[in-house]
Protein backbone atom coordinates (compact mmCIF):
# COMPACT_ATOMS: atom_id res chain seq x y z
CA UNK A 1 0.00 0.00 0.00
CA UNK A 2 2.61 2.34 0.99
CA UNK A 3 4.53 1.63 -3.05
CA UNK A 4 1.07 1.98 -4.71
CA UNK A 5 0.16 4.86 -2.56
CA UNK A 6 3.49 6.58 -3.70
CA UNK A 7 2.74 6.69 -7.96
CA UNK A 8 0.93 10.02 -8.82
CA UNK A 9 -1.96 9.40 -11.09
CA UNK A 10 -2.80 5.66 -10.02
CA UNK A 11 -5.61 4.51 -8.72
CA UNK A 12 -6.00 1.10 -6.74
CA UNK A 13 -7.37 -1.48 -5.30
CA UNK A 14 -6.10 -4.38 -3.40
CA UNK A 15 -8.06 -7.51 -3.43
CA UNK A 16 -7.38 -10.23 -0.27
CA UNK A 17 -8.42 -13.54 -1.40
CA UNK A 18 -8.61 -16.07 1.72
CA UNK A 19 -8.71 -19.55 0.64
CA UNK A 20 -10.93 -20.73 3.15
CA UNK A 21 -8.51 -21.22 5.39
CA UNK A 22 -8.48 -22.39 9.33
CA UNK A 23 -6.69 -19.58 10.72
CA UNK A 24 -7.08 -15.43 11.06
CA UNK A 25 -6.21 -14.24 7.86
CA UNK A 26 -9.89 -12.66 6.87
CA UNK A 27 -9.90 -11.07 10.08
CA UNK A 28 -6.44 -9.78 9.97
CA UNK A 29 -6.93 -8.26 6.69
CA UNK A 30 -10.22 -6.83 7.91
CA UNK A 31 -8.10 -5.11 10.57
CA UNK A 32 -5.80 -4.23 7.96
CA UNK A 33 -8.37 -2.59 6.09
CA UNK A 34 -9.37 -0.14 8.44
CA UNK A 35 -5.65 1.27 9.38
CA UNK A 36 -5.79 2.31 5.78
CA UNK A 37 -9.14 4.30 5.24
CA UNK A 38 -7.83 6.16 2.33
CA UNK A 39 -6.98 2.96 0.60
CA UNK A 40 -9.54 0.40 -1.35
CA UNK A 41 -9.09 -2.70 0.73
CA UNK A 42 -11.53 -5.42 -0.57
CA UNK A 43 -11.41 -9.09 1.71
CA UNK A 44 -13.35 -12.61 0.15
CA UNK A 45 -13.36 -15.32 2.27
CA UNK A 46 -14.21 -18.78 0.42
CA UNK A 47 -15.96 -21.15 1.72
CA UNK A 48 -13.48 -24.27 0.80
CA UNK A 49 -10.25 -24.43 -0.21
CA UNK A 50 -10.30 -24.27 -3.93
CA UNK A 51 -6.79 -24.64 -4.17
CA UNK A 52 -4.33 -21.56 -5.26
CA UNK A 53 -5.55 -22.02 -8.82
CA UNK A 54 -8.87 -21.54 -7.80
CA UNK A 55 -8.33 -18.58 -5.27
CA UNK A 56 -6.35 -16.69 -7.90
CA UNK A 57 -8.97 -17.16 -10.55
CA UNK A 58 -11.83 -15.96 -7.96
CA UNK A 59 -9.53 -12.91 -7.66
CA UNK A 60 -8.80 -12.21 -10.92
CA UNK A 61 -12.26 -12.36 -12.20
CA UNK A 62 -13.59 -10.18 -9.33
CA UNK A 63 -11.01 -7.74 -9.75
CA UNK A 64 -11.79 -3.75 -11.57
CA UNK A 65 -8.92 -2.03 -12.31
CA UNK A 66 -7.56 -1.72 -15.99
CA UNK A 67 -4.69 -3.81 -15.31
CA UNK A 68 -4.51 -6.60 -12.66
CA UNK A 69 -1.54 -8.15 -10.78
CA UNK A 70 -1.82 -11.42 -8.66
CA UNK A 71 1.24 -11.66 -5.92
CA UNK A 72 1.88 -14.20 -3.58
CA UNK A 73 1.42 -13.06 -0.22
CA UNK A 74 4.21 -15.05 1.41
CA UNK A 75 6.69 -11.30 0.40
CA UNK A 76 9.34 -13.32 -2.11
CA UNK A 77 8.75 -10.88 -4.28
CA UNK A 78 9.83 -7.21 -4.17
CA UNK A 79 6.60 -5.25 -4.92
CA UNK A 80 8.20 -2.25 -6.30
CA UNK A 81 8.96 -4.52 -8.78
CA UNK A 82 5.73 -3.93 -10.49
CA UNK A 83 6.84 -0.92 -11.89
CA UNK A 84 9.30 -3.37 -13.67
CA UNK A 85 6.05 -5.33 -15.42
CA UNK A 86 4.37 -1.58 -15.86
CA UNK A 87 7.05 -0.57 -18.08
CA UNK A 88 6.88 -4.17 -20.46
CA UNK A 89 3.33 -3.74 -20.23
CA UNK A 90 3.58 -0.06 -21.62
CA UNK A 91 5.61 -1.53 -24.40
CA UNK A 92 3.22 -4.48 -25.63
CA UNK A 93 -0.54 -3.43 -24.46
CA UNK A 94 -1.33 -0.79 -27.05
CA UNK A 95 -5.06 0.48 -26.42
CA UNK A 96 -4.93 -2.00 -23.19
CA UNK A 97 -5.21 -4.64 -25.96
CA UNK A 98 -4.38 -8.08 -24.25
CA UNK A 99 -1.07 -8.67 -23.02
CA UNK A 100 0.75 -10.41 -19.85
CA UNK A 101 3.69 -9.62 -17.98
CA UNK A 102 5.16 -11.93 -15.48
CA UNK A 103 7.99 -11.90 -12.66
CA UNK A 104 10.93 -14.11 -13.66
CA UNK A 105 13.35 -15.75 -11.71
CA UNK A 106 15.40 -17.21 -14.40
CA UNK A 107 18.40 -14.99 -13.90
CA UNK A 108 18.77 -16.41 -10.54
CA UNK A 109 19.30 -19.60 -11.27
CA UNK A 110 23.12 -19.49 -10.78
CA UNK A 111 23.01 -17.60 -8.06
CA UNK A 112 22.94 -18.31 -3.86
CA UNK A 113 19.02 -17.58 -4.10
CA UNK A 114 18.51 -20.79 -5.66
CA UNK A 115 21.93 -23.18 -4.71
CA UNK A 116 21.20 -22.82 -1.23
CA UNK A 117 17.70 -24.16 -1.89
CA UNK A 118 17.67 -27.99 -0.94
CA UNK A 119 18.53 -30.66 -3.49
CA UNK A 120 14.57 -32.08 -3.62
CA UNK A 121 13.41 -28.25 -4.63
CA UNK A 122 16.32 -28.13 -7.08
CA UNK A 123 15.45 -31.36 -8.78
CA UNK A 124 11.53 -30.47 -9.13
CA UNK A 125 12.39 -27.03 -10.58
CA UNK A 126 14.63 -28.79 -13.38
CA UNK A 127 12.16 -31.24 -13.69
CA UNK A 128 9.55 -29.62 -13.98
CA UNK A 129 10.95 -27.42 -16.82
CA UNK A 130 12.01 -30.57 -18.90
CA UNK A 131 8.32 -31.04 -18.79
CA UNK A 132 6.82 -27.65 -19.94
CA UNK A 133 9.21 -28.06 -23.07
CA UNK A 134 7.02 -31.14 -23.27
CA UNK A 135 3.72 -29.29 -23.20
CA UNK A 136 4.36 -26.60 -25.01
CA UNK A 137 5.58 -23.76 -22.85
CA UNK A 138 9.03 -24.11 -22.93
CA UNK A 139 9.67 -20.69 -24.43
CA UNK A 140 8.80 -19.14 -20.48
CA UNK A 141 11.93 -19.22 -18.88
CA UNK A 142 10.10 -19.27 -15.20
CA UNK A 143 6.36 -19.99 -15.53
CA UNK A 144 5.61 -20.82 -11.97
CA UNK A 145 6.40 -17.20 -9.82
CA UNK A 146 3.39 -15.77 -8.35
CA UNK A 147 4.36 -12.52 -10.00
CA UNK A 148 1.91 -11.58 -12.66
CA UNK A 149 0.14 -8.55 -14.31
CA UNK A 150 -2.45 -8.66 -17.11
CA UNK A 151 -4.47 -6.23 -18.83
CA UNK A 152 -8.06 -6.80 -17.85
CA UNK A 153 -8.73 -7.49 -21.29
CA UNK A 154 -6.31 -10.57 -21.36
CA UNK A 155 -7.99 -11.71 -18.01
CA UNK A 156 -11.54 -11.57 -19.51
CA UNK A 157 -10.08 -13.97 -22.51
CA UNK A 158 -8.23 -16.38 -20.25
CA UNK A 159 -9.49 -16.62 -16.80
CA UNK A 160 -13.32 -17.88 -17.68
CA UNK A 161 -11.63 -20.70 -19.25
CA UNK A 162 -8.87 -21.84 -16.06
CA UNK A 163 -9.34 -25.12 -15.06
CA UNK A 164 -6.78 -26.46 -12.84
CA UNK A 165 -6.96 -25.21 -9.46
CA UNK A 166 -3.66 -26.74 -8.15
CA UNK A 167 -0.53 -24.61 -8.07
CA UNK A 168 0.54 -25.74 -11.67
CA UNK A 169 -2.82 -23.46 -12.90
CA UNK A 170 0.13 -21.01 -14.12
CA UNK A 171 1.41 -22.75 -16.55
CA UNK A 172 -2.52 -23.49 -18.41
CA UNK A 173 -2.91 -19.80 -17.82
CA UNK A 174 -0.24 -19.47 -20.32
CA UNK A 175 -1.04 -21.89 -22.60
CA UNK A 176 -4.16 -20.28 -23.13
CA UNK A 177 -2.50 -17.10 -24.01
CA UNK A 178 -0.39 -18.61 -26.54
CA UNK A 179 -3.42 -20.32 -27.98
CA UNK A 180 -5.27 -16.94 -28.19
CA UNK A 181 -1.70 -14.97 -29.57
CA UNK A 182 -1.42 -12.91 -26.48
CA UNK A 183 1.93 -11.68 -26.07
CA UNK A 184 3.60 -12.48 -22.86
CA UNK A 185 7.04 -10.36 -21.58
CA UNK A 186 8.91 -12.17 -19.28
CA UNK A 187 10.55 -9.80 -16.95
CA UNK A 188 13.49 -10.47 -14.57
CA UNK A 189 12.56 -9.48 -10.53
CA UNK A 190 14.12 -10.08 -7.52
CA UNK A 191 13.07 -12.61 -5.18
CA UNK A 192 14.36 -14.62 -2.13
CA UNK A 193 13.42 -18.03 -0.33
CA UNK A 194 10.69 -17.65 2.18
CA UNK A 195 10.56 -20.28 5.10
CA UNK A 196 7.59 -22.55 6.16
CA UNK A 197 6.55 -23.47 2.06
CA UNK A 198 3.92 -26.47 2.29
CA UNK A 199 5.23 -27.36 -0.61
CA UNK A 200 5.75 -31.60 -0.36
CA UNK A 201 8.17 -32.55 -3.11
CA UNK A 202 6.76 -36.59 -3.85
CA UNK A 203 3.05 -35.61 -3.25
CA UNK A 204 3.38 -32.80 -5.34
CA UNK A 205 5.27 -33.64 -7.96
CA UNK A 206 3.06 -36.21 -8.73
CA UNK A 207 0.02 -34.00 -8.73
CA UNK A 208 1.86 -31.86 -10.93
CA UNK A 209 2.30 -34.38 -13.20
CA UNK A 210 -0.72 -35.40 -13.23
CA UNK A 211 -2.47 -32.41 -13.53
CA UNK A 212 -0.47 -31.70 -16.84
CA UNK A 213 -1.31 -34.90 -18.31
CA UNK A 214 -4.86 -33.87 -17.66
CA UNK A 215 -4.55 -30.68 -19.05
CA UNK A 216 -2.40 -31.92 -22.57
CA UNK A 217 -4.93 -34.90 -22.81
CA UNK A 218 -7.64 -31.99 -22.66
CA UNK A 219 -6.18 -29.60 -24.93
CA UNK A 220 -5.28 -32.17 -27.45
CA UNK A 221 -8.91 -33.72 -27.58
CA UNK A 222 -10.60 -30.05 -27.61
CA UNK A 223 -12.36 -31.09 -24.63
CA UNK A 224 -11.13 -27.46 -22.85
CA UNK A 225 -11.41 -24.35 -25.38
CA UNK A 226 -10.97 -20.41 -25.38
CA UNK A 227 -13.64 -18.32 -27.16
CA UNK A 228 -12.00 -16.79 -30.67
CA UNK A 229 -10.26 -13.02 -29.49
CA UNK A 230 -12.34 -10.70 -30.14
CA UNK A 231 -11.27 -7.89 -32.31
CA UNK A 232 -9.56 -4.58 -30.72
CA UNK A 233 -11.37 -1.63 -30.05
CA UNK A 234 -11.06 0.91 -32.45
Amino acid sequence: MNHLSSIPKRTYEILIVDDGSTDDTSEIALKLATQYPDCDIRVVTLKKNLGKGGAVRHGMLHGRGRRLLFADADGASRFEDLELLWAAMDKIARDDRAAIAIGSRAHLVKTEAVVKRSFLRNVLMYGLHTILRIVGVGHIRDTQCGFKLFTRRAVQQIFPYQHLPTWIFDVELLLLAKQLSIPVEEVSIEWHEVSGSKLNVVTDSLQMLRDLLILRVNLLLGRWKVAPSPPACQ
